[in-house]
């Protein structure tokens, strides 16, 4: 399995996850409070993972935040001198 055929399956299993909880909440299959809550971070926790993954596939580089030049950024380094 290629790389682009991984990400592609995990994607869909990520989207086919958030659907089934999506109808499962409108639907009224809700047990409790307890289980509404459950739902709701597991919706959380895949839509995290979905955007991080987009994120690392699709860097969106701004040369000026990695110099500094615009103050926006600012990166710390934990080595001590």
């Amino acid at each position: 399995m290629t790389f682009e055929k991984f990400i592609q399956e995990l994607r869909k299993t990520i989207q086919n996850s958030q659907q089934s909880i999506g109808d499962t909440m409108m639907a009224g299959g809700i047990k409790d409070m307890e289980n509404y809550k459950y739902l709701l971070g597991q919706a959380h926790a895949l839509q995290l993972i979905n955007q991080e993954m987009m994120n690392l596939l699709n860097p969106k580089e701004d040369t000026k935040n990695d110099q500094g030049e615009n103050g926006n950024v600012v990166k710390l380094d934990r080595t001590e001198n």
